[in-house]
């Protein structure tokens, strides 16, 4: 239920972003965060994160199919979403982020039928029937499997991955270019917005691979590549002190400038996001995550399982910190009245269309889409029994 407090406009009562639009940005920083580990082994041959590139690339994949389910979940009428690629229309951010998406979905799709295509060849060999022809539409009538192929295979991957990079941190950096070039809105107003977004990106994408990686291996009564898990550790904890270093820088800057806009973003900061914003987002799961990383990083604790445990936390209390952002971006923004007099509230609903069950669900369905793929062709190896 939303209510206000002194003066805010008729029209601001009610919040028009809602937690849909908080999960967007949420699901496509896990996408370009979990390519660009991907792209470190590829690219920047990494041999360490061998373990973990084709399940950081297929993970990508996963939830960029879900990435859009928020947004058209939020809209009325969502098949008028597609009108974005029959009417093109250049100078529109929207536009651009169909085009954006559609050419990223072609990058990653390519990429993994590459990284699979050995397993692939070696399903169709082993097959008969509709199912042998069926992979060999997927082989794209070509089951040829030699030192070239793998070679020239090889080559592409590396070009896909390399031009991927780009491509991922526009896919979400133009995110927070969108919220940033939002001038009316005090709270979005800054061109730190889409660096922001950017760096937190990678911070959910690295969380998610090894919250993911540590639960499958426990699962499975498998051992962990330790050398693999402390690398990403390792990056988790840089990239999420420029994260928050950024999202810090921001409101100082604010703070120091103390303007108008400052007046009402301090009442905004101690008020209505004080819990969401000062205790959770910086407070609990920023600051304690640093320290845990921090420690697992410079110190050399020799009982594994208690560093691994460690990480683990910490990478989950980062996609809770993530998470966190989100919410304090997009809800938060909304919460000041164009006033600057006055604010409004909001909380979704439990059973809503766009309430905490539809969005819990939402997030879901990407790993359930992963443990399917995993079925057929098995991220780490055959599983064990």
């Amino acid at each position: 239920m939303d209510t206000l407090s002194n003066y805010i406009f008729p029209n601001e009562f009610h919040i028009t972003w809602t937690v849909m639009i908080v999960l967007y940005p949420y699901i496509t920083g896990m996408v370009a965060g979990a390519f660009i580990v991907s792209s470190f082994y590829h690219v920047f041959n990494m041999e360490k994160l061998k373990t973990v590139a084709r399940f950081a690339l297929v993970s990508s994949l996963a939830f960029l199919l879900f990435a859009t389910v928020p947004l058209l979940n939020h809209l009325g009428r969502p098949e008028r979403a597609f009108y974005i690629m029959m009417t093109p229309n250049f100078s529109s951010a929207m536009s651009g982020f169909g085009f954006i998406y559609s050419f990223y979905m072609i990058i990653v799709v390519l990429e993994i039928w590459l990284s699979y295509r050995v397993e692939i060849i070696d399903k169709y060999n082993k097959s008969n029937g509709i199912v042998k022809f069926i992979y060999l539409v997927v082989l794209l009538g070509n089951a040829n499997d030699n030192e070239n192929t793998r070679r020239f295979d090889k080559r592409l991957v590396i070009a896909l991955a390399s031009f991927g990079i780009p491509v991922a941190c526009i896919l979400h950096g133009y995110v927070g270019f969108l919220f940033g070039s939002i001038k009316a809105n005090p709270w979005w107003s800054t061109p730190l917005m889409f660096i922001i977004f950017i760096f937190s990106a990678i911070v959910s994408g690295l969380a998610v691979l090894i919250f993911l990686y540590q639960f499958v291996h426990w699962m499975r009564k498998r051992s962990i590549d330790q050398d693999c898990l402390d690398l990403m550790a390792k990056w988790l904890w840089g990239f999420m002190i420029i994260a928050v270093t950024l999202e810090l820088m921001e409101v100082l800057s604010i703070s120091y400038e103390n303007t108008e806009r400052w007046a009402i973003l301090r009442q905004l900061i101690d008020g209505k996001l004080k819990l969401s914003y000062v205790y959770l987002q910086i407070g609990l799961f920023s600051i304690v995550p640093f320290i845990m990383l921090t420690i697992t990083s410079l110190s050399k604790i020799k009982n594994t399982k208690v560093k691994n445990l460690t990480i683990w936390i910490a990478s989950v209390m980062l996609l809770l910190q993530v998470l966190f952002m989100r919410w304090n971006v997009v809800i938060g923004g909304q919460l000041v009245s164009k006033s600057m007099r006055g604010f409004t509230e909001y909380f979704p609903g439990l059973w809503d269309k766009e309430g905490l069950i539809v969005s819990f669900l939402i997030i879901l369905v990407p790993f359930v889409l992963l443990y399917l793929f995993d079925k057929v062709f098995p991220f780490f190896g055959e599983k064990s029994h």
